[in-house]
């Protein structure tokens, strides 16, 4: 890839941000299709957020993804937000348009693109998230529309407390949950904590609630130990990549107004996760 001064910007703010695979996956789309842009990643330190906000403009970027911790902090520095972030409360892109910055979240449509590539349905089926975070208040606004009954866990009960009662405003079949009482047996789990991402994290569930006719999926892009431990149980398992994945083809989509080479950009996507 050749910079000039014509050369645009977009990228990713987080902290912290060394293990991201964005840039690459994103840089392989615009080289194929021949765009004068470049992502870059932005390790972004909470008491800098404001700043970095203000430097999407000051700087003309296109546009920026937002990674934990900032998801939920940078609402009230941006100048508008989509209807579907405003309600779950998070905002993982940013689109700059002539210096009005614009928040939205594709990490819920993506997830469900990534269900639907791979067979899984969710009409009808009870299903457990455990973590009531920004990534599951994402995916629990869509998985809530077509799901039986909807059941949310989290070891901060009052997190969890607050986003079943954000979502019983407007659907009827979510419900909050200890993970062990939850008295229909879930079909589908999903774990949205980070709790894998290091070797030596604690699983987020007792392999034993693990069936093999249950669906097990984790949103951390890589091969977890819970989703080995589901392997082991005979269940059918999906990991975060493909959520990356199309999360991505979407934010794409809202920088450029182009359709980007998503096998191209799978490719590159799962030729470095390790």
């Amino acid at each position: 890839m050749e910079l000039s001064g014509k050369t645009k910007i977009v990228g990713i703010i987080g902290n912290p941000i060394e293990h991201t695979l964005s840039p690459s996956m994103h840089n392989s789309a615009f080289k194929t299709l021949g765009l004068d842009i470049c992502y870059i990643a932005f390790r972004v330190l909470p008491e800098d957020l404001s700043h970095a906000v203000k430097a999407i403009s000051c700087l003309n970027l296109l546009g920026v993804n937002i990674t934990v911790p900032h998801k939920e902090n940078i609402i009230p520095l941006l100048d508008e937000v989509d209807k579907e972030a405003a309600f779950i409360g998070a905002v993982n892109t940013v689109v700059n348009s002539n210096g009005k910055l614009k928040g939205y979240n594709t990490d819920g449509r993506g997830f469900m693109s990534s269900l639907s590539e791979t067979g899984i349905g969710t009409e009808g089926k009870n299903i457990l998230i455990i973590g009531a975070g920004g990534a599951s208040r994402a995916i629990s606004y869509y998985l809530s529309e077509k799901a039986s009954k909807l059941f949310l866990y989290d070891i901060d009960m009052q997190k969890a407390k607050k986003l079943t009662s954000d979502l019983q405003k407007i659907r009827g079949n979510v419900f909050l949950s200890e993970i062990i009482d939850v008295i229909d047996k879930p079909h589908i789990i999903i774990n949205a904590t980070p709790l894998g991402l290091k070797p030596h994290d604690p699983l987020p569930l007792n392999p034993d609630n693990i069936t093999s006719d249950m669906t097990v999926c984790d949103l951390i892009y890589k091969k977890t130990k819970f989703l080995q431990e589901a392997v082991n149980k005979g269940a059918k398992t999906l990991d975060g990549s493909g959520m990356l994945l199309w999360q991505g083809v979407l934010a794409f989509e809202l920088w450029t107004g182009i359709k980007p080479p998503v096998d191209i950009m799978r490719q590159e996507l799962l030729s470095r996760i390790k």
